[in-house]
């Protein structure tokens, strides 16, 4: 066989081979479209039922949640409350550290210490959520009763922000440190040729270089503490209410969800209908977290060549 006939055989081999590798990766995409779709139809059909009994206007603007215990009500607020109070709250805790473990991990630490700490910071990533609900419950809530001069429940709302924000320092941190660690070295040897500090790189220089990403970071990892289920409704109860303490049981969205799963209210009840139209909500909720975070991101990103 001459050259070219090995030459045009290996041709259509490798032709057959990236065909068929294409098709299988379309599969995969299309997978994922189609599992995201089939999740926005169940939701929504199940969110139709529930609308035609109780008005949007009744269930988005509504103050008492009771959909189980009469005098029935449908207001969604208390559970939006309870779910903003948990991620704001997340949020103040694994911001700051995360950053500024980025921060230390990008410009401070050496690489020994970096290829330690951070593989560390994602293995604390991926401990489930259920075992951080029982730290919160077994540590965190009786430190707080310990040491605070106020009267705390077993379930109150300050564990719950406290362990979500703990879960959620690693997403910032990593995500903030590779974001810091894709700038450019140019840019920090300029700034300590012009006579800065390391301080003043990290934070003049580095931060402003990564904004796209970090910001990217912060809103994912909300986006995360809003969707949490186990680890809030283990430590910060199922009481759908507004209260401004930190110390009250509260109930997000998430829980309640838990709630009607484990109970035995029937299908096809307006009950078990309100789970589907408050996982609508959260659905939107948190797509929209995600379409900020994207925007965010090609909003401020730097490219560098």
């Amino acid at each position: 066989m001459s050259s070219t006939d090995l030459t045009r055989s290996a041709t259509g081999v490798g032709g057959r081979t990236d065909s068929l590798v294409r098709y299988v990766f379309f599969a995969c995409a299309a997978l994922s479209v189609l599992t995201t779709v089939g999740i926005i139809v169940v939701l929504l059909e199940g969110s139709v039922e529930f609308f035609r009994t109780v008005s949007v206007i009744e269930f988005l603007t509504g103050t008492e949640w009771s959909p189980l215990i009469e005098p029935v009500s449908y207001g969604v607020l208390p559970l939006v409350w309870g779910t903003l109070v948990i991620t704001v709250g997340s949020a103040l805790i694994a911001i700051p550290i995360g950053t500024a473990t980025a921060i230390y991990l990008s410009e401070y630490a050496d690489p020994g210490v970096r290829s330690v700490v951070k593989p560390i910071l994602e293995i604390l990533a991926g401990v489930p959520t259920i075992v951080y609900g029982f730290f919160a419950l077994s540590f965190i809530t009786p430190q707080l009763q310990r040491f605070l001069p106020w009267e705390v429940g077993t379930f109150n709302a300050a564990a719950g922000a406290i362990v979500v924000g703990i879960m959620i320092i690693p997403m910032v941190s990593s995500l903030s440190e590779d974001a810091m660690h894709a700038v450019p070295d140019e840019l920090r040897e300029g700034a300590y040729g012009l006579g800065a500090t390391r301080y003043e790189v990290s934070t003049d220089v580095v931060l402003p270089a990564a904004v796209s990403g970090i910001l990217a970071s912060y809103v994912l990892a909300l986006s995360r503490a809003i969707g949490e289920t186990m680890a809030v409704t283990l430590a910060a109860g199922m009481a759908a209410q507004f209260t401004t303490s930190p110390f009250e049981p509260i109930q997000t969205m998430t829980a309640y969800m838990v709630q009607i799963g484990i109970s035995d209210v029937s299908v096809g009840s307006i009950g078990y209908q309100s789970l589907f139209a408050v996982g609508l909500t959260l659905f939107v909720m948190t797509l929209s977290m995600n379409l900020a975070s994207m925007w965010i991101r090609s909003r401020y990103r730097e490219e560098y060549r």
